[in-house]
């Protein structure tokens, strides 16, 4: 029976595969791709599965867990994104293509984890190519990614997949409280995420908090039929100021980092800064409104449950008042109807279409369909 490696407990398909790979009986693969949604522990297992792979025939294999722990093992390249939202052709031409045709340092292999490998540019992506096509037989790469759909296609088909599941309810709510969240907000945050950690946090704290809220707000206003204060600005606003923010963390790392280009590169640099800071800001912004209109969507969903009298499906816990009066003489079906015209808005936003007349539009739809006879 395959071990198991710490980590892929709640992961069926990760165990069994990462299981079958450990030496060392496993043989693995030269390169895997560790997708599932944000905070279901793929960086934790990459790290683990490095270890184990670096720890083969090494006469301190608890030194060696313990150094990879730290990231200072010599034979594993740990990569993040260094450009914020965004992963750069340096963050792989050296520190990976380069690094991979060298021999390893101490271990029997070279281990490199590449994080967010759904952000990497076209450059950057085509510098991997020749790499993940012609590995030395000591190399390993490990991409890690929330967004399989967006890994680009030519990166994807030269790994071997591993799945990730969403984690339950009941884990998250329990993670959200140990990092301070009140129970009820991390209980209906946790639902609200359909598994995914990271939106579970996002929902929870700051930013996205607000953003929820303004969220909640369009979709009673729709069920209320009362838009005369346009309440989708104040989501699309929410939406922006994330947008923002993440321009505004591109613009104090490329200053710091233009002191040490030479000015016979400054231009090509900005040019290309400029093009990231409009991809990064386009990027977070719709992630951001698609979340927004996600909780539009579960608001409807969830007083359509109480309508149905399944309460215990709900996913706004911590509103059940709200919910319920909203839920009065309200007609089930059309609010699955409502549900699937935010659905529809959801997909539009990847073409870019106009948001704010996109989110316009959804309310005076809804508004419409929504009208209690």
């Amino acid at each position: 029976m395959p071990a198991t490696l710490p980590g892929t407990e709640p992961h069926p398909h990760a165990r069994a595969v990462l299981g079958a790979a450990l030496p060392p009986e496993g043989r693995p693969s030269h390169a895997y791709l560790f997708h599932g949604p944000s905070g279901t522990g793929k960086r934790a297992v990459a790290g683990a599965f490095a270890a184990a792979l670096l720890a083969e025939g090494a006469p301190d294999p608890d030194g060696v867990r313990a150094r990879v722990e730290r990231r200072s093992h010599p034979d594993l390249t740990w990569v993040v994104p260094s450009g914020a939202h965004e992963l750069l052709t340096g963050d792989i031409d050296e520190p990976v293509v380069a690094a991979a045709a060298r021999t390893p340092f101490e271990a029997r292999r070279r281990v490199f984890v590449i994080e967010r490998a759904d952000t990497m540019n076209d450059e950057a992506a085509n510098k991997m190519l020749k790499t993940l096509e012609e590995p030395a037989a000591f190399v390993h790469l490990v991409l890690l990614t929330d967004r399989p759909a967006e890994v680009l296609e030519t990166i994807a088909s030269r790994c071997q997949a591993v799945r990730f599941d969403p984690l339950a309810p009941g884990e998250l709510a329990r993670r959200l409280v140990e990092e301070g969240v009140e129970p009820a907000t991390a209980g209906a945050c946790a639902r609200l995420a359909l598994g995914d950690g990271g939106r579970a946090r996002t929902l929870a704290t700051g930013a996205g908090s607000a953003l929820r809220e303004a969220a909640e707000r369009v979709a009673r206003a729709t069920l209320d039929g009362d838009l005369a204060a346009k309440p989708w600005r104040d989501l699309l606003g929410g939406a922006a100021n994330q947008g923002a923010a993440a321009v505004k963390e591109l613009e104090a790392s490329f200053e710091r980092d233009l002191d040490l280009v030479a000015k016979r590169d400054r231009r090509r640099r900005q040019t290309e800064h400029s093009e990231r800071v409009r991809r990064t800001h386009r990027r977070v912004q719709t992630a951001a409104l698609d979340l927004g209109l996600q909780v539009v969507g579960q608001w409807l969903r969830d007083v359509a449950c109480l309508g149905w009298g399944a309460e215990d499906l709900v996913y706004a816990t911590d509103r059940l008042d709200e919910l319920r009066a909203d839920a009065a003489g309200r007609d089930p079906e059309a609010l699955r109807r409502g549900v699937e015209l935010v659905e529809e808005t959801r997909r539009r936003l990847v073409l870019n279409v106009t948001e704010e007349l996109a989110c316009e539009a959804l309310a005076y739809r809804l508004e419409r369909e929504l009208a209690v006879a």
